[in-house]
């Protein structure tokens, strides 16, 4: 799936990139073995990862509903790992180039050491900010000592107020329209991140049965502060909104698990009764409005994502398309009737993927979609499907910013998070197309890329249009031949866009050690339209794989490539495009496969997502058992020439380590150099800083004995 933040999940990009090296040379071939402390590999790796690990990163933007004020969150000084909410003067930002001056404000309960306050959201009127904090009186600590609670913060008095007394996972608040009221995300008792890219827990007990962990919608009063969870617990809750009288939600929701069933999630409406300080579930069950396995047409099986109420409150928008992960959106918007109907595309046709909404009046959306390699905001009129305002074009930068990806005033002014490969991450503000951004942070003016520069690069296959994104060795020199490493993203439902990258395993600071990287976005990818994503259901690594080929062929043409140094790496369904593009191709020298898929067959036995792949392979494998076969790299195994790299999580749910063992044991017993590394304890996101810092330099070195630097 894919990732960006471990909010952005999928088979893919999931772990924050960066990359690196250590002598392999001492490494027994073929070889399965836990990680260890891999050799130092002198001290470009080093001196890389201390530079990533100096940013400082916003995690979420709210702009004030007068537009005068943005509250950010972030983690404000270096080294320290709890964040902090500052409030920043839209017409006076300088204050946040330095969050220690007096100017900045900080928004916190409390001043207790290494805790931390973030996501902000403020209410409809602007005199009050809701947050998550840990800053809690120790009175009420207890051996779980980093939960969450809501607080509130009043713009009169400057005072904070802690609203709810709940153990669990918080997530996502949402102000009612009315302001009396917070909603949120809620898993009771939760003992790990909801989702699949957590480490899974040990297997153990009934399984499927035990422990199972849901998430719901809760509201709190903020007159009470009594939480009360308002969905029924037989149904776990992706997204929300609340309806414009304050009454209703709609929610995207599936029976539990709910990390294996949000491909099948229906769209629902709920009344909730808010009597001043009580809150209770509606008198009326939930009702579904919309569930794509039954309507026909285009959406039909398809995924629904970012529920929103019209103005009105007769409508709810949504985006539809196929996605491999969720809180990895993109399609077309749709539109269905708040009482139930047939839902109906509102922006069919367009080559660009939406990936959030929401209502800029009675009759327009504003919107945020991948376009190309880049991202625009723009705003329509859903009858006459007339642009109002755009951005103009596609933002060099990736656009962020924590549960909601634009933060808009009433004026409709929009806050923002973004960054690009030669940008670190900030917050911004737009006044409109013809106004451009106003940067409102500078916590990272110090920082600059010590990889080379970005160019998106275009080129057509097979009747398809294709970009992807080309960063050069640093101190480039057109005089010399470099070697090439391709990176596929994960997903397939995502697309490589310009930003800053983390601490992680990812392909942009291999252009830091003199390589050409090449991140290709080739069909099923988001960016060119919904006709685009879906053209590899059925057709994994084939389709997509020849646009990848036909995409480094006009590389070749135009830059300085060493062609017996070109590299295949990729995590998740870039993993499994590295094991399979091995069995297709002898093109590339090495290759790196991180939590990869070997074997569709066993894989679907395996996962604990299964629902995700009917959409994308048409059938059950117990129904077609061919169309999994033929695109598993195990059955072409015997193909294989290029030294592989295997690597993987051993809780890793998304992509379990039975694959990666599967791929290994058969490139061993063929003869073909390869190892497996098996990081314990690690999901499909790597967490541990150890793990990163192993992976990244047994991954570089592997390509640097693999593709030997010769004169050149």
């Amino acid at each position: 799936m894919t990732v960006a933040d471990l909010r952005s999940r999928s088979l893919g990009g999931v772990l924050l990139a960066a990359s690196f090296i250590f002598p392999l040379g001492s490494a027994v071939a073929g070889s399965a073995q836990t990680a260890g402390a891999a050799p130092a590999g002198g001290g470009r790796i080093e001196a890389l990862i201390a530079m990533l690990g100096k940013t400082r990163v916003p995690t979420q933007a709210a702009i004030s509903p007068d537009g005068t004020t943005v509250a950010w969150s972030g983690r404000t000084q270096e080294g320290s790992r709890a964040q902090q909410i500052h409030l920043t003067s839209v017409a006076n930002p300088e204050s946040a180039a330095n969050p220690a001056s007096a100017k900045d404000r900080v928004v916190s309960p409390g001043k207790m050491a290494g805790c931390g306050s973030s996501a902000p959201v403020w209410s409809p009127d602007g005199e009050w900010l809701a947050f998550t904090s840990d800053c809690i009186a120790k009175v009420e600590k207890t051996d779980k000592s980093a939960q969450e609670q809501v607080f509130v913060w009043s713009k009169k008095t400057g005072e904070s107020k802690q609203l709810t007394h709940v153990t669990g996972n918080i997530d996502n608040l949402a102000w009612s329209p009315d302001g009396k009221a917070i909603g949120f995300l809620f898993v009771e008792n939760a003992t790990r991140s909801a989702g699949a890219l957590a480490a899974m827990k040990p297997w153990a007990g009934v399984i499927g049965e035990d422990g199972v962990e849901v998430q719901g919608v809760a509201v709190v009063p903020v007159a009470s502060g009594k939480a009360v969870q308002v969905t029924p617990r037989t149904l776990h809750v992706y997204e929300f909104d609340w309806a414009p009288d304050s009454k209703r939600i709609a929610y995207v929701a599936a029976a539990p698990p709910g990390e294996n069933n949000w491909w099948v999630a229906q769209l629902y409406t709920q009344t909730i009764v808010a009597s001043g300080a009580s809150v209770a579930g509606g008198a009326a069950e939930p009702k579904s409005i919309l569930d794509t396995g039954k309507v026909s047409g285009e959406l039909h099986g398809l995924q629904i994502a970012v529920p929103k109420w019209s103005p009105d409150g007769r409508r709810i928008a949504f985006i539809g398309g196929l996605m491999s992960d969720q809180g990895s959106t993109g399609g077309d918007i749709y539109s269905v009737p708040s009482a139930g109907g047939a839902p109906v595309n509102i922006m069919p046709d367009k080559a660009v993927s939406a990936e959030w909404i929401d209502w800029a009046g009675k009759n327009a959306i504003r919107y945020v979609a991948r376009s190309g390699g880049g991202s625009v905001i723009s705003v329509f009129n859903v009858e006459s499907l007339k642009a109002l305002g755009d951005s103009g074009e596609a933002y060099q930068k990736s656009i962020t910013a924590g549960q909601e990806v634009l933060s808009v005033s009433r004026d409709g002014h929009y806050a923002f998070i973004a960054s690009g490969y030669a940008n670190p991450p900030e917050v911004f503000v737009s006044r409109g197309p013809a106004q451009g951004l106003t940067q409102i942070t500078h916590l990272n003016d110090g920082l600059k890329p010590t990889w080379g520069k970005s160019e998106s690069i275009e080129w057509e296959n097979e009747g398809f249009k294709a970009q992807g994104w080309l960063l050069y060795p640093a101190d480039y020199d057109a005089s010399k031949k470099y070697p090439l490493l391709v990176s596929v993203h994960g997903g397939p439902s995502s697309a490589v866009t310009p930003h800053w990258p983390g601490v992680g395993y990812g392909a942009v600071p291999f252009s830091a050690l003199g390589y050409f990287v090449f991140m290709p976005n080739p069909r099923g990818s988001y960016g060119q339209g919904e006709k685009f994503t879906q053209a590899n259901k059925k057709d994994f690594g084939y389709g997509d794989m020849r646009d990848i080929l036909a995409g480094m062929d006009v590389l070749e043409k135009r830059f300085p490539i060493d062609k017996n140094r070109e590299g295949l790496t990729g995590w998740s369904y870039g993993g499994f495009m590295t094991m399979f593009g091995v069995t297709q191709t002898t093109r590339f020298k090495a290759a790196v496969a991180g939590a990869g898929i070997s074997n569709w067959k066993s894989y679907y036995g395996e996962n604990s997502i299964d629902q995700w792949m009917v959409p994308f392979f048409g059938a059950t494998v117990y129904d077609d058992p061919g169309v999994y076969a033929k695109s598993s790299a195990i059955e072409y195994i015997k193909n294989v020439k290029t030294p592989t790299l295997v690597v993987v999580g051993d809780r890793d749910g998304e992509c379990p380590a039975p694959q990666s063992f599967e791929f290994w044991h058969a490139l061993r017993a063929q003869g073909v150099k390869t190892q497996l590394v098996v990081y314990p304890n690690e999901g499909h996101g790597f967490r541990d800083p150890g793990h990163r810092l192993d992976l990244m330099k047994r991954a570089l070195d592997w390509f640097e004995v693999e593709m030997p630097r010769g004169a050149e």
